[in-house]
């Protein structure tokens, strides 16, 4: 009796099958893993590098250095915007407070006031502290105010937008031929005379008169007139997108 001879398999064996496909899942995983740390940091860059190009203040650096970080990352993030905009109101609030505790702390709280809106930190101050009535030249009674301001202004790199305000009652002088030269005029003041006496750049500033057009109360009592004659002195936030700053 013949034996029979087994069958000998041509070619690999089946167990290879598995392993090679397993290798393969473990390639793609690992593929996985670096594509999405190479992500990671390639948003981490692109947000550190916007904060450093979006720097309000000059003292406050980025903590984080790059060799190239003038270099686009490509990286599109759609929370990237948000976050900024986020970073950049908290920075205009802590500007706001730090106006408002130099406010109280060089005795102004008389004659300046401060608020936070969409434009950025506004300075109001009253007709009374700096002018006559019906003229545009700064009372030397007014000058140590506006030093003081000055001396704010010269910590912050923010542009500054000085508007003139008046009430609605008529003028009609050589001088000013009606409230637009008058509020106009104020503003000017206001701004050459920070120029003049302190180091600040002429380019920051915008002058701005607004006549009576833009009264914060009514004009039907004295005490309301008064109000509506101002100068306001608006610390811009450099996110607000007013044509008028730039």
């Amino acid at each position: 009796m013949k034996r029979r001879r087994r069958k000998v398999d041509q070619g690999a064996p089946k167990w290879m099958v598995t392993f090679s496909d397993l290798m393969t899942l473990i390639l793609v995983f690992f593929i996985l893993l670096f594509s999405m740390s190479v992500v990671d940091a390639e948003r981490f860059r692109a947000i550190s590098e916007s904060f450093q190009q979006r720097q309000i203040f000059d003292y406050f650096p980025s903590a984080i250095e790059f060799d190239h970080p003038d270099e686009s990352s490509g990286m599109v993030d759609p929370f990237e915007d948000d976050y900024i905009d986020d970073r950049d109101d908290m920075i205009m609030d802590e500007l706001h407070e730090e106006v408002q505790q130099f406010i109280d702390a060089n005795d102004l709280t008389d004659h300046i006031s401060a608020t936070r809106d969409d434009r950025g930190v506004v300075l109001v101050l009253q007709e009374q502290t700096l002018f006559e009535t019906a003229e545009a030249e700064v009372l030397a009674t007014a000058e140590p105010f506006l030093d003081k301001v000055g001396v704010l202004l010269t910590a912050i790199p923010n542009m500054v937008k000085v508007e003139g305000h008046t009430d609605s009652r008529p003028i009609a002088t050589y001088r000013y031929p009606s409230n637009w030269e008058l509020s106009g005029a104020r503003a000017s003041s206001v701004i050459r005379y920070l120029i003049d006496n302190h180091a600040l750049n002429p380019q920051r500033f915008i002058a701005t008169g607004y006549g009576d057009t833009r009264p914060v109360v009514p004009n039907t009592t004295v005490e309301n007139l008064q109000l509506n004659r101002r100068v306001v002195i608006v610390i811009s936030d450099p996110t607000y997108d007013d044509a008028d700053l730039y």
